[in-house]
């Protein structure tokens, strides 16, 4: 769309956008550069080695939203959580060491080391953004990122400078650890207490395999609390988990009977969105009752890709999606500026891809849906 269609108030909210997505660049790169990404000189190949990466529906903006939860829009949704699991753990508190794995952006690992005597706790995140900026926000400094919400209220929320602290800076022993909850780099039996909050439901793991994790992880009699969703989305149907199902799985590994209850607390509600919402949270606090076989070491990638000589297997889905690209491949090739529709089906029928009667109708329905993820706007 040329600028001189657009209405002045379009273009002022546009520029504002503009603006604030590239001062928000620099301060990404300012919060990040303890990374120091630019003198990495390994292979690829030696990356891939450790074994250990994002999930491929996360990256490092994936929980973004949840830094400004944390740490700018208010203590509703956050003195509800550590309340929780407080109650969940009772007198006992966290015990002389705790590890919350899956800490995010770390309000709740603050929260609930400031809220006991616990002498150490560690949050883990391999999230590189989150883990940064709670190291740096406990510590007492302030921190200036833009929220950008899903559905601003007023055309000034489309873009709005959020400054990120804590209540205090944190007591002496917390520490932030940037590491895969799946590869904790911790020695076995070396915690009192493990919290994972809003994590078991989105691993790439068995939770079976999950909960015997837990328990090497924990000391003799040792607590691991549950805490948030339980909305398991593996492709494999049997690994969804039911509510009955995961306290069979942790009854089975070595724990005690879970106790604890659902809640409906407040879930990312922003004062800058039209969009929040409650979700209903399990808070449970399974203790340990006998130590489990350690399960083998978490591998996120095959032997195949990490060993560039290894042959790539021909899999059932690798064959599917070869036949899908072609037809995509081709079907693409076709369009060309003149081509309609029924031009388009006429040549996939001619070409034996397709009979007369399912070539229009697959055809069309295939290019609304391009022209549908055209016109999407994408996550940020």
């Amino acid at each position: 769309m040329r600028s001189t269609k657009l209405m002045p108030l379009t273009k002022k909210r546009l520029g504002y956008l503009k603006a604030a997505n590239e001062d928000h660049a620099r301060r990404l790169q300012a919060l990040l550069a303890p990374l120091d990404l630019q003198s990495l000189k390994a292979r690829y190949e030696t990356h891939l080695a450790l074994r250990t990466r994002l999930p491929p529906d996360q990256g490092l903006t994936t929980y973004y939203n949840n830094i400004h939860r944390d740490w700018a829009w208010g203590d509703e949704e956050n003195t509800a959580s550590v309340e929780l699991v407080l109650q969940a753990l009772g007198d006992g508190g966290l015990g002389e060491k705790a590890l919350v794995l899956g800490a995010g952006a770390g309000r709740l690992a603050y929260d609930l080391h400031q809220s006991t005597d616990t002498a150490l706790t560690v949050a883990v995140d391999f999230n590189p953004l989150l883990a940064l900026l709670a190291h740096t926000v406990m510590s007492g400094e302030s921190v200036e990122l833009y929220e950008f919400p899903i559905a601003p209220k007023t055309l000034e929320d489309h873009a709005v400078l959020r400054t990120l602290r804590a209540p205090k800076p944190v007591r002496a022993g917390m520490h932030v650890v940037l590491a895969d909850a799946l590869r904790p780099p911790f020695r076995e039996l070396s915690f009192e207490t493990v919290v994972t909050p809003w994590l078991v439901d989105i691993l790439p793991e068995d939770f079976s395999v999950l909960c015997r994790r837990v328990n090497r992880l924990l000391a003799p009699e040792g607590r691991w609390i549950i805490f948030g969703s339980l909305t398991f989305n593996h492709a494999d149907p049997a690994l969804r988990y039911s509510l009955e199902e995961c306290v069979a799985a942790i009854r089975g590994t070595g724990f005690a009977e879970p106790t604890g209850h659902e809640t409906i607390i407040p879930y990312m509600c922003s004062p800058a969105s039209r969009h929040a919402r409650h979700e209903r949270v399990v808070t449970w606090c399974a203790r340990k009752e006998q130590d489990v076989d350690s399960p083998s070491q978490h591998q996120a990638l095959p032997d195949w890709l990490l060993q560039s000589d290894e042959p790539v297997p021909l899999l059932n889905a690798f064959q599917t999606q070869a036949i899908s690209t072609r037809t995509f491949a081709f079907v693409m090739s076709l369009i060309d500026g003149h081509r309609s529709v029924a031009d388009i089906a006429d040549v996939m029928t001619q070409q034996g891809m397709m009979t007369p009667e399912e070539a229009g109708s697959t055809i069309r329905t295939f290019l609304i849906k391009m022209y549908e993820d055209s016109q999407r706007q994408s996550g940020y």
